[in-house]
């Protein structure tokens, strides 16, 4: 009579599983962990033993057999209420998760503030825990990437580095043409005729407030015109801020006839503020947006935009992971994505 061997209380054992299959540990933990080295009989039968005895590997021990944890961080650098908040965090994340899934990774997410960051994301964000690194929503002043980076972990930014500004092409980034897109924005509106043309801007220590401010200077440049300081306002990508920001733009320049906000959420706080001050929209001031956020179809006007695929940014960013994990020693240049202006009806 054969007996069928019986796990412990925390489940069947790897040994275990050998002596049911009739082969040796070494032989069961290669079938276990896809070595090439097994015969199909071996191989067959380890994998019977397996469904027989609901044996389940454990994941620290493969970990360490493969050098690699199958795990990935997405490390955002905004508060609970802004990434749970706005579409743009949340659809860079089902871009992330998606692709991650594909590629049979696990995602971890971890909200991180600067004073936080100072503390367990050091000790966390090693290749001990994790394969790679995803990064998001960075100021200038972070040392986050490079600390990482030191330790030997992959990592990837969502959003163009504050060097690569000026320094040139940089590995390891995935981000939109923001110049691109706000110089689209500022074409639009000079060519329906609008001759003061003022902007809400992002904020001035994050690459993507820089840059799309750049395209806004970029689109009056084309037709000919100078930035208006008194035409500049900044915010801080929210709602809020932009209501505020074209408060302070109507008291300063009442004769605007136009505005580019660096973001829809900006946009939308603009259009509240202009209808507060009795101003129609497009009649009175034309309205641009940036993202081509679901809010953007939902305003009143519906909202004139740049569209951006957050979606497709979170997938980029992790092809590029995926690769430079792959391959470290190879230069993995960034990615810049396209944009395209969509017209509705505020401007």
């Amino acid at each position: 009579m054969t007996t069928t061997p019986r796990g412990t209380a925390a489940g069947p054992t790897l040994e275990q599983v050998a002596a049911l299959a009739g082969v040796g540990r070494g032989t069961a933990s290669r079938v276990i962990n896809g070595g090439d080295k097994v015969s199909e009989r071996s191989r067959l039968a380890v994998e019977d033993a397996i469904e027989q005895l609901g044996y389940v590997p454990n994941a620290a021990a493969r970990a360490l057999v493969k050098r690699r944890t199958d795990t990935v961080a997405l490390v955002i650098a905004e508060s609970e209420e802004r990434v749970f908040g706005e579409p743009f965090f949340a659809g860079v994340v089902r871009g992330i998760g998606a692709a991650l899934g594909d590629a049979d990774r696990q995602l971890v997410l971890v909200l991180a503030q600067a004073s936080e960051r100072r503390h367990g994301l050091d000790r966390y964000l090693t290749r001990q825990h994790v394969d790679g690194v995803l990064l998001l929503s960075l100021h200038d002043d972070d040392e986050l990437p490079a600390r990482i980076r030191a330790r030997g972990v992959p990592v990837v930014v969502g959003g163009r580095p504050a060097a690569s500004a000026t320094d040139g092409p940089v590995d390891g980034f995935v981000d939109v043409d923001n110049v691109q897109g706000a110089a689209l924005a500022v074409s639009h509106l000079v060519a329906t005729g609008r001759q003061r043309v003022a902007t809400i801007a992002g904020p001035a220590d994050m690459v993507a407030g820089r840059s799309r401010f750049e395209g806004y200077a970029a689109g009056l440049a084309e037709a000919g015109r100078e930035v208006d300081e008194r035409l500049v306002e900044h915010g801080d990508f929210g709602r809020d801020s932009g209501a505020a920001a074209m408060r302070t733009l109507l008291a300063r320049a009442p004769d605007v006839d136009a505005v580019f906000c660096a973001n829809d959420l900006m946009a939308v706080g603009a259009l509240h503020a202009l209808r507060e001050a009795g101003r129609s929209v497009p009649g009175d001031v034309a309205v641009v947006g940036f993202e081509d956020a679901p809010v953007a179809q939902t305003t009143d006007p519906a909202l004139t935009t740049v569209h951006q695929s957050p979606e497709e940014m979170g997938r980029e960013m992790v092809a590029l992971l995926l690769e430079t994990i792959a391959t470290p020693e190879a230069p993995h240049p960034g990615r810049m994505l396209p944009t395209r202006l969509v017209v509705r009806d505020s401007a």
